[in-house]
Protein backbone atom coordinates (compact mmCIF):
# COMPACT_ATOMS: atom_id res chain seq x y z
CA UNK A 1 0.00 0.00 0.00
CA UNK A 2 0.96 3.85 -0.75
CA UNK A 3 0.13 6.27 1.28
CA UNK A 4 0.89 9.96 0.08
CA UNK A 5 -0.03 13.87 1.37
CA UNK A 6 0.37 16.73 -0.56
CA UNK A 7 -0.37 20.41 0.29
CA UNK A 8 -0.45 23.29 -1.50
CA UNK A 9 -0.97 26.87 -0.30
CA UNK A 10 -3.61 29.11 -3.10
CA UNK A 11 -2.80 32.70 -2.89
CA UNK A 12 -6.23 32.98 -3.23
CA UNK A 13 -9.33 33.57 -0.51
CA UNK A 14 -11.04 30.26 0.01
CA UNK A 15 -14.31 31.35 -2.00
CA UNK A 16 -12.69 32.25 -4.90
CA UNK A 17 -10.45 28.65 -4.92
CA UNK A 18 -13.44 26.18 -3.99
CA UNK A 19 -15.33 28.19 -6.87
CA UNK A 20 -12.37 27.63 -8.95
CA UNK A 21 -12.56 23.56 -7.98
CA UNK A 22 -16.19 23.32 -8.71
CA UNK A 23 -15.03 24.46 -12.42
CA UNK A 24 -12.12 22.16 -12.57
CA UNK A 25 -13.55 19.20 -14.81
CA UNK A 26 -16.00 21.74 -16.79
CA UNK A 27 -14.44 24.58 -18.10
CA UNK A 28 -13.92 24.21 -21.49
CA UNK A 29 -9.95 25.59 -21.63
CA UNK A 30 -8.93 22.66 -18.86
CA UNK A 31 -10.08 19.65 -21.27
CA UNK A 32 -6.07 19.31 -22.69
CA UNK A 33 -4.43 19.46 -19.23
CA UNK A 34 -7.07 17.52 -17.67
CA UNK A 35 -6.99 14.81 -20.44
CA UNK A 36 -6.91 11.81 -18.31
CA UNK A 37 -10.67 12.98 -17.19
CA UNK A 38 -13.15 10.94 -19.77
CA UNK A 39 -16.48 12.20 -18.40
CA UNK A 40 -18.51 14.03 -15.42
CA UNK A 41 -21.79 14.16 -14.09
CA UNK A 42 -23.49 14.95 -11.27
CA UNK A 43 -25.27 12.60 -9.51
CA UNK A 44 -27.24 14.51 -6.80
CA UNK A 45 -27.04 17.39 -4.89
CA UNK A 46 -28.71 18.44 -1.47
CA UNK A 47 -28.70 21.68 -0.34
CA UNK A 48 -29.15 22.52 3.81
CA UNK A 49 -29.80 26.58 3.40
CA UNK A 50 -30.25 26.86 7.20
CA UNK A 51 -26.80 25.30 7.80
CA UNK A 52 -24.98 26.79 4.94
CA UNK A 53 -23.78 23.32 3.53
CA UNK A 54 -24.02 21.74 0.34
CA UNK A 55 -23.63 18.16 -0.27
CA UNK A 56 -22.84 16.77 -3.70
CA UNK A 57 -22.02 13.54 -5.66
CA UNK A 58 -20.28 13.28 -8.85
CA UNK A 59 -19.46 10.40 -11.08
CA UNK A 60 -15.91 10.82 -12.57
CA UNK A 61 -14.56 8.80 -15.70
CA UNK A 62 -10.62 8.50 -15.82
CA UNK A 63 -8.12 7.07 -18.36
CA UNK A 64 -5.80 4.93 -16.54
CA UNK A 65 -2.34 5.21 -17.32
CA UNK A 66 -0.78 2.10 -19.33
CA UNK A 67 -1.46 -1.15 -16.95
CA UNK A 68 1.11 -3.42 -16.48
CA UNK A 69 1.11 -6.48 -18.40
CA UNK A 70 -0.09 -8.62 -15.46
CA UNK A 71 -2.71 -6.42 -14.76
CA UNK A 72 -4.16 -6.41 -17.99
CA UNK A 73 -4.38 -9.92 -17.80
CA UNK A 74 -6.60 -9.83 -15.03
CA UNK A 75 -8.85 -7.29 -16.88
CA UNK A 76 -11.98 -8.31 -19.74
CA UNK A 77 -11.05 -7.64 -23.22
CA UNK A 78 -14.04 -4.38 -22.57
CA UNK A 79 -11.99 -3.20 -19.23
CA UNK A 80 -8.68 -2.72 -21.41
CA UNK A 81 -7.76 -0.79 -24.61
CA UNK A 82 -5.08 -1.65 -26.94
CA UNK A 83 -2.47 0.56 -25.10
CA UNK A 84 -2.85 -1.45 -22.15
CA UNK A 85 -5.08 1.44 -20.56
CA UNK A 86 -8.44 1.18 -18.87
CA UNK A 87 -11.57 3.53 -18.05
CA UNK A 88 -11.95 3.27 -14.04
CA UNK A 89 -15.18 5.14 -12.89
CA UNK A 90 -14.84 6.99 -9.48
CA UNK A 91 -17.30 8.65 -6.91
CA UNK A 92 -16.54 12.14 -5.93
CA UNK A 93 -18.32 13.23 -2.56
CA UNK A 94 -18.36 16.89 -1.29
CA UNK A 95 -19.17 18.83 1.39
CA UNK A 96 -19.01 22.00 1.86
CA UNK A 97 -19.84 24.12 4.95
CA UNK A 98 -19.70 27.89 3.93
CA UNK A 99 -20.13 29.34 7.51
CA UNK A 100 -17.51 27.30 8.42
CA UNK A 101 -15.42 27.76 5.50
CA UNK A 102 -14.38 24.16 5.10
CA UNK A 103 -14.93 21.62 1.82
CA UNK A 104 -13.96 18.12 2.09
CA UNK A 105 -13.77 16.05 -0.93
CA UNK A 106 -13.75 12.01 -0.92
CA UNK A 107 -13.01 10.47 -4.32
CA UNK A 108 -13.01 6.39 -4.66
CA UNK A 109 -13.11 3.98 -7.27
CA UNK A 110 -16.25 2.02 -7.80
CA UNK A 111 -14.24 -0.14 -10.84
CA UNK A 112 -11.28 -1.51 -10.61
CA UNK A 113 -11.41 -2.37 -7.17
CA UNK A 114 -10.41 -6.34 -7.81
CA UNK A 115 -7.18 -5.07 -8.80
CA UNK A 116 -6.74 -1.40 -7.37
CA UNK A 117 -8.40 0.34 -4.88
CA UNK A 118 -7.54 4.26 -4.63
CA UNK A 119 -8.97 6.71 -2.52
CA UNK A 120 -8.29 10.61 -2.49
CA UNK A 121 -9.19 13.42 0.50
CA UNK A 122 -9.26 16.12 0.34
CA UNK A 123 -9.45 19.47 2.06
CA UNK A 124 -9.41 23.45 1.80
CA UNK A 125 -9.61 25.66 4.37
CA UNK A 126 -8.64 29.21 4.85
CA UNK A 127 -4.81 30.08 5.72
CA UNK A 128 -4.34 29.55 9.50
CA UNK A 129 -1.83 32.81 8.43
CA UNK A 130 -3.55 34.52 6.35
CA UNK A 131 -6.97 33.27 6.51
CA UNK A 132 -9.24 35.99 4.30
CA UNK A 133 -6.60 35.84 1.64
CA UNK A 134 -4.78 32.60 1.30
CA UNK A 135 -6.52 29.10 0.83
CA UNK A 136 -4.87 25.38 2.30
CA UNK A 137 -5.14 22.48 0.29
CA UNK A 138 -4.52 18.98 1.98
CA UNK A 139 -4.63 16.28 -0.07
CA UNK A 140 -4.11 12.68 1.32
CA UNK A 141 -4.56 9.61 -1.30
CA UNK A 142 -4.31 5.80 -0.40
CA UNK A 143 -3.50 3.60 -2.83
CA UNK A 144 -3.38 -0.25 -2.88
CA UNK A 145 -2.87 -3.09 -5.58
CA UNK A 146 -4.97 -6.17 -4.21
CA UNK A 147 -4.73 -9.12 -6.39
CA UNK A 148 -1.00 -8.70 -6.18
CA UNK A 149 -0.40 -8.62 -2.13
CA UNK A 150 1.22 -12.15 -2.00
CA UNK A 151 3.86 -10.85 -4.57
CA UNK A 152 4.37 -7.90 -2.54
CA UNK A 153 7.53 -6.41 -4.75
CA UNK A 154 5.40 -6.83 -8.02
CA UNK A 155 2.56 -4.88 -5.99
CA UNK A 156 5.10 -2.65 -4.67
CA UNK A 157 6.24 -1.40 -8.33
CA UNK A 158 2.55 -1.15 -9.47
CA UNK A 159 1.50 0.85 -6.44
CA UNK A 160 4.66 3.27 -7.16
CA UNK A 161 3.55 3.53 -10.72
CA UNK A 162 0.01 4.74 -10.07
CA UNK A 163 0.95 6.82 -7.13
CA UNK A 164 3.50 8.46 -9.99
CA UNK A 165 0.41 9.22 -12.33
CA UNK A 166 -1.33 10.34 -9.39
CA UNK A 167 0.93 12.80 -8.60
CA UNK A 168 1.19 14.20 -11.80
CA UNK A 169 -2.67 14.29 -12.38
CA UNK A 170 -2.53 16.07 -8.96
CA UNK A 171 -0.15 18.80 -10.11
CA UNK A 172 -2.58 19.55 -13.30
CA UNK A 173 -5.26 20.23 -11.57
CA UNK A 174 -4.12 22.89 -9.07
CA UNK A 175 -2.19 24.43 -12.12
CA UNK A 176 -5.91 24.26 -13.39
CA UNK A 177 -7.64 25.79 -10.12
CA UNK A 178 -4.58 28.25 -10.24
CA UNK A 179 -6.03 29.60 -13.32
CA UNK A 180 -9.39 29.81 -12.66
CA UNK A 181 -8.75 31.35 -9.59
CA UNK A 182 -6.92 34.07 -11.61
CA UNK A 183 -9.96 34.49 -14.04
CA UNK A 184 -12.05 34.75 -11.34
CA UNK A 185 -10.49 37.56 -9.58
CA UNK A 186 -9.92 39.30 -13.15
CA UNK A 187 -14.00 38.60 -13.76
CA UNK A 188 -14.50 40.48 -10.38
CA UNK A 189 -12.37 43.43 -11.05
CA UNK A 190 -14.41 43.87 -14.83
CA UNK A 191 -11.28 42.74 -16.36
CA UNK A 192 -11.73 39.47 -17.61
CA UNK A 193 -12.15 38.56 -21.09
CA UNK A 194 -11.39 34.75 -21.41
CA UNK A 195 -10.42 31.68 -18.46
CA UNK A 196 -7.34 30.31 -20.98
Amino acid sequence: MVVYTQEHVYRHPWDRVTAAAWRKFTDPASRSALSHVADVHTLHRRLEPAEGRLHAARSITVRSPPLPFILRRLLTAAAASPSGAALCHCVETSLVDAPRRAMDVVVRNVSLRGIIEVEERASYRPHPERPDEWTQFRQETTIRCRPLAALAAVAEKVEHRCAEKFLQNSAKGREVVERICRYLEAEAAGAAPSAS
